[in-house]
C-alpha cells in the first residue's frame, strides 16, 4: 500500500466561519476525517507547517514546502499539499521549479468552500488528490481540482466561486478523475531521464508591472533600486508604447544597463505573446534582447523568474534557463528568431 504525506497549509478547505469571515481553523487530522475512503487507498500521515489564508503565502512558504518534501522524499510515495485557491497557481508553479524531474507526485489541492459544509467541493478534491498521488503514472507537480489534474506550471484560477475554478492554459490537462477512475491524457513518466533535483533559493525582488493605456515609462525609474527584475504585462502579443516619446525605451535601457532584467509577458490569458509581430514589440525586444513569456502562464513566468534569479543574476544564464522547458511550462522557445518546438 502506498504511503502519502499530507501537508496542510490552511486555505478555504480548512476554514471555519468567524465574525470576521472565513479563517483557517481545521487541522489536517480533521480534514482526513471527512474522507474516510482514503484509508482504503493508502497510508496517510500529516504535517502542518503553517496555517494561512493563501493570500499571505509567499516565497518563504514555498521554500518551506520544498524543504519538507525533500527531507521526506525517501519516506513517502507521494505528497498532497492542501492550499488556499487564491495563490495556488503561484505555489504549484514555484514548486515545479524548486522540485524538478521528480518521479513521485506532488499534488496541490484545495476547495472553493470549507470541507465541513454540507455542500462543498472539498471532499471530492481531497479524495481525488489522494487517489491521483497513489497512481503509478503520476509524477511531477500538479494541481488536482474539479476533477482534473493540471500541470503545476499551466494552472490558472479563472473563477472566484465556481467549483471548476482552475483551467489548464495553453496546454491539455494531464488527466481527469471521474467515478474513482483516472484517465491520463499525458502519460510521460517514462520519458524522465534526469535525476530528481531540489533547489533552495528564490529571489523575491521581482515586480509585475501591468500596462494600461497611457502608462508612464518613468514608473520603471521608481523600481530600479528595489527590484532585480520587472515583468511587464503588455497588451496583445506584446509591445512597448511610445506615446510620441521614447520614455519607456529610455527607462528600459537604464534598467538593463544597471544589470537588472526586464521580462515581457502579455495580459491575454490564451495563446501567448510574440513580440516579433508588430513594430512596437520587435524593435524594443531586439534592441535590448528582452526575454518574453510566449505561451507560459503569468504565474509560471513570475515563479520561474524568481527561481532563476535565485541561482544566477547573469542575463545570459537567465535567458538560457528561462527558455528551458520545465514541467510542461513552455511549448515553444526562440531559436535564431523563430519558434522552435521543444
Amino acid at each position: 500500500m502506498k504511503k502519502i504525506l499530507l501537508i496542510a497549509t490552511g486555505g478555504t478547505i480548512a476554514s471555519k466561519s468567524t465574525q470576521d469571515g472565513l479563517s483557517p481553523r481545521i487541522s489536517p487530522e480533521e480534514l482526513l476525517s471527512y474522507v474516510p475512503e482514503a484509508e482504503k487507498l493508502c497510508k496517510i500521515e500529516a504535517v502542518q507547517p503553517f496555517n494561512l489564508d493563501s493570500t499571505n503565502v509567499r516565497r518563504e512558504h514555498w521554500l518551506q514546502l520544498e524543504k519538507i518534501i525533500e527531507e521526506n522524499y525517501g519516506r513517502y510515495d507521494g505528497f498532497v499539499v492542501c492550499h488556499g485557491t487564491d495563490t495556488m497557481a503561484y505555489t504549484s508553479a514555484a514548486l515545479s521549479y524548486l522540485i524538478q524531474n521528480n518521479r513521485k507526485p506532488v499534488v496541490v489541492t484545495g476547495a472553493q468552500r470549507p470541507i465541513d459544509l454540507a455542500i462543498t467541493d472539498a471532499r471530492a478534491n481531497l479524495l481525488d488528490s489522494i487517489r491521483f498521488a497513489c497512481d503509478n503514472r503520476a509524477h511531477g507537480v500538479n494541481i488536482v481540482f474539479g476533477g482534473a489534474a493540471i500541470s503545476g506550471t499551466r494552472a490558472k484560477k479563472e473563477r472566484t466561486k465556481s467549483f471548476n475554478a482552475f483551467s489548464s492554459i495553453n496546454y491539455p490537462a494531464i488527466a481527469i478523475i471521474q467515478d474513482q477512475r483516472i484517465v491520463f491524457y499525458i502519460d510521460d513518466k517514462e520519458l524522465l531521464s534526469e535525476p530528481e533535483k531540489f533547489y533552495h533559493e528564490m529571489d523575491s525582488r521581482v515586480f509585475l508591472l501591468k500596462l494600461i493605456p497611457g502608462s508612464d515609462g518613468k514608473v520603471l525609474e521608481n523600481l530600479i533600486d528595489t527590484y532585480d527584475a520587472v515583468i511587464i504585462e503588455s497588451f496583445g502579443v506584446g509591445g512597448i508604447p511610445t506615446y510620441g516619446d521614447d520614455c519607456f525605451q529610455e527607462q528600459i535601457r537604464r534598467f538593463v544597463d544597471a544589470g537588472k532584467l526586464i521580462v515581457m509577458a502579455t495580459q491575454v490569458t490564451h495563446e501567448g505573446s510574440d513580440m516579433s509581430v508588430y513594430r512596437v514589440g520587435q524593435i524594443v525586444k531586439n534592441t535590448y534582447r528582452l526575454p518574453e513569456s510566449y505561451d507560459m502562464t503569468l504565474e509560471s513566468t513570475i515563479a520561474k523568474t524568481m527561481w532563476i534569479l535565485g541561482q544566477s543574476k547573469d542575463p545570459e544564464k537567465f535567458r538560457e534557463l528561462f527558455y528551458q522547458t520545465i514541467n510542461h511550462d513552455m511549448l515553444f522557445s526562440p531559436m535564431d528568431g523563430e519558434y522552435s518546438e521543444q
